[in-house]
């Protein structure tokens, strides 16, 4: 007969609770909704650390953020602590709380569910684990996210509305003004500054120059930033100064992207005269816009701070666009020279490549340029005078287009390495074989 023996448990099981937190949102800054988030942030505290089988791991809660990112202070930390194991269970009110954009929703749902951890939209009554829950997550969603592109839409509407009456969109900030109520008032320091810019400009400085200038001082823009050329450009193109206000210089394309767009003509703008004191007069404003426009004409030629040659903007690249630019390689010894050459523009920038290889020896440019005009040697005048473009259309082959309508190809083979040799290279080079030789025996 079989003995059989129970074997109490040594200790009793106690279930594992379940560490569960909130996450709470509201689109706007205002009293009332701020009133809403403190409310919801109660309501899941006090729910939670009220349910004996559940964990406080905290609410969650981002204020004046559109739900149509991701990209929320708070939810980012919510995901981080849940890809730290710091969460089990997610609550939220609804799921335009969560989120408004379809795509992300369902993205981070999939990626919290992977992680075994679970998100309940209590106004749905959805569970992201359940069987059907990815279903209605979809349908829901997409309700969620129409709701959004149509208030979006509603607000666009207002925006508008406005600025056809002449009211800009909010307090912008812009160095030189300050905004007392809805007026905009001089702030003389920086207003010293605005004038600053636009009188260098004037007196012939390009804007690199400025900017190192202004460097040196240690004068800054409004953020307390080093002004660059962008801020330097804005100045001298913002209407803002002339005491006038254009409005809907920028919109937004995609309410659900939120990404900003220069308006080409592709909405109207709205000109706003008188509406300040000017800084700079519209005669003077006007003049450099004008000024602007000829110097982008003339492209690198216009930039004194820039060391420019006779071939600046005359060398292009038929497959890229853009001009070829200077570069010298300094000597490897005393008795070497410096080398200068062109390379395609496009591979000076990050990430960008030109399908012409190589590059193009300056000596080599200048004897093969020579020869095609028929000199003994290279003269700079006659090159303006007589050629209109080079065109690079294959590695050491110019295409050489003159005023006159004709069009030369001509071989420009690469003779850097051999034009390193000099006379004294060489002497140098030969009594230092010697010398090794010498040396072995």
């Amino acid at each position: 007969m079989k003995k059989v023996t129970k074997l109490e448990p040594s200790a009793p099981i106690v279930p594992k609770r379940k560490k569960v937190a909130a996450y709470a949102r509201v689109s706007m800054e205002t009293e009332r909704l701020h009133h809403s988030l403190s409310a919801q942030i109660s309501y899941y505290s006090e729910l939670i650390q009220s349910n004996p089988e559940w964990e406080y791991a905290g609410v969650y809660a981002d204020e004046a953020i559109s739900g149509t990112t991701v990209n929320r202070p708070e939810f980012q930390r919510m995901l981080a602590d849940c890809e730290a194991g710091k969460i089990d269970i997610i609550l939220a009110k609804s799921i335009s709380r969560f989120a408004r954009n379809t795509v992300d929703l369902l993205n981070v749902v999939r990626h919290l569910k992977e992680l075994g951890i679970e998100v309940k939209f209590e106004k749905e009554n959805i569970n992201s684990l359940s069987g059907d829950g990815e279903l209605m997550l979809t349908l829901l969603a997409s309700f969620a996210q129409e709701e959004s592109i149509s208030i979006s839409n509603n607000v666009k509407w207002g925006v508008r509305k406005r600025m056809r009456e002449g009211i800009p969109n909010g307090h912008f900030r812009v160095l030189g003004y300050r905004w007392e109520d809805d007026h905009l008032v001089i702030v003389p320091e920086e207003a010293e500054i605005v004038k600053r810019v636009f009188q260098n400009f004037l007196d012939g400085k390009s804007r690199l120059e400025t900017e190192r200038e202004f460097e040196a001082e240690g004068i800054r823009s409004i953020n307390g930033c080093i002004m660059r050329d962008s801020n330097i450009k804005q100045i001298l193109t913002n209407i803002t100064y002339t005491g006038n206000l254009l409005l809907q210089k920028e919109y937004i394309s995609n309410p659900i992207g939120k990404k900003r767009k220069k308006n080409r003509g592709e909405l109207p703008q709205y000109f706003v005269e008188n509406t300040h004191e000017a800084i700079i007069d519209m005669e003077t404003f006007q003049y450099v816009q004008d000024e602007m426009a000829r110097r982008k004409e003339l492209g690198a030629l216009a930039n004194k701070s820039l060391n420019t040659s006779c071939f600046t903007g005359k060398i292009k690249c038929p497959y890229c666009g853009q001009s070829y630019m200077h570069n010298t390689r300094k000597p490897r010894t005393e008795y070497s020279q410096t080398l200068e050459f062109w390379v395609c523009g496009s591979r000076k920038k990050k990430g960008g490549h030109c399908k012409v290889k190589g590059t193009i020896n300056q000596r080599s440019l200048e004897k093969a340029l020579a020869e095609v005009l028929g000199l003994d040697e290279f003269e700079e005048d006659v090159f303006l005078d007589k050629v209109d473009v080079i065109y690079v259309p294959e590695s050491y082959t110019l295409e050489i287009h003159l005023f006159d309508g004709r069009v030369i190809t001509k071989e420009c083979p690469n003779t850097g390495h051999q034009d390193c040799w000099t006379p004294e290279y060489r002497a140098r080079a030969s009594k230092q074989r010697r010398k090794s030789t010498t040396d072995k025996e």
